[in-house]
């Protein structure tokens, strides 16, 4: 069981251009798509989140659980669903403005234990930043990881919800210690601060860049660099690309029994290239059509890039 901890939104995303574009909801945050996405690719996977009554968080729950995701570990509260409006670029990037006061979501409690079975939990994105929720994600990170249980994030910088950028910043150093595998793009790293090398030293196993369409690099405690490419594909968008990556690196790890560091640091070189393009086109696919939209395990057997 792989267990995805964080946020369930919804976005509002424009279809046109221009500040007053007709918005169409869609389901997402970084946690959510996560946890679709492992469970299109076949993983056995749980969301642990708070979730709202309304609508909206009725389609967040049904969409989790036709993806054959377990939603058990939801709490659930009357507050509205968190809203996030979507402002796409020439290139299909992606950036976002929020609705997040008296929202459900951010009120997560800690639970009393994660799932029988679980063998890595993922954190990453607006559940880190909005309290009181993201003291109960940072202090079930650090449980997980005392209890030896594989620790992902992807802190997935959204700067408009941080107040205070030291202070985060030095939040996310604390984190590093707890942390099994890091996963951030190449403009969370620069705002961040600090070099894959220095988190490495500060805990993780590995840590893996993303650059867009330049593709993954990935590093090792050993010293070691593994680097592939990004797939060829035709960008709608690129909504849900980062969190389809997190999906596939869990789920390959999954597959080759490696949810350790002792499993990561065995992987060589030609674990490594394998893993990497293998999020590599699976992110390819969630790019080539709109919203977050990541594939199923039989979609990447088929797909050919462009």
């Amino acid at each position: 069981m792989i267990v995805v901890a964080g946020e369930a939104l919804i976005d509002l995303v424009p279809q046109g251009t221009g500040a007053l574009a007709a918005l169409t909801p869609a389901l997402g945050g970084g946690p959510f798509n996560t946890a679709v996405a492992l469970g299109r690719l076949g993983s056995p996977t749980a969301f642990c989140s708070r979730v709202s009554r309304d609508a909206f968080g009725e389609a967040l729950l049904e969409r989790l659980r036709e993806t054959g995701v377990d939603v058990a570990p939801v709490q659930r509260g009357d507050e509205p669903t968190t809203l996030a409006v979507a402002t796409l670029g020439a290139d299909g990037s992606a950036a976002y403005s929020f609705y997040v006061e008296g929202t459900a979501d951010r009120l997560f409690g800690k639970p009393e234990a994660l799932p029988a079975g679980t063998r890595a939990v993922s954190f990453g994105t607006c559940s880190l930043v909005l309290e009181p929720g993201a003291s109960a994600y940072e202090a079930l990170l650090r449980e997980a990881s005392a209890r030896g249980v594989f620790t992902a994030l992807d802190p997935n910088i959204r700067a408009g919800l941080i107040a205070d950028a030291d202070a985060y910043r030095a939040r996310f150093r604390n984190w590093l210690p707890s942390v099994s595998l890091l996963k951030l793009s190449a403009e969370d790293a620069e705002w961040l601060g600090g070099s894959p090398r220095e988190w490495l030293a500060a805990g993780p196993a590995a840590v893996v860049v993303t650059r867009g369409g330049d593709g993954l690099t990935a590093y090792t405690r050993d010293g070691a660099e593994y680097a592939v490419p990004g797939e060829r594909v035709v960008v709608v968008d690129t909504i849900g690309a980062g969190d389809t990556v997190n999906a596939a690196l869990l789920h390959g790890l999954s597959e080759r029994d490696a949810l350790s560091d002792e499993g990561v640091a065995a992987l060589g070189a030609e674990g490594w290239e394998r893993l990497l393009r293998f999020a590599a086109r699976a992110a390819a696919v969630t790019c080539s059509r709109a919203g977050a939209e990541p594939p199923y395990a039989h979609e990447l057997e088929a797909w050919k890039p462009a």
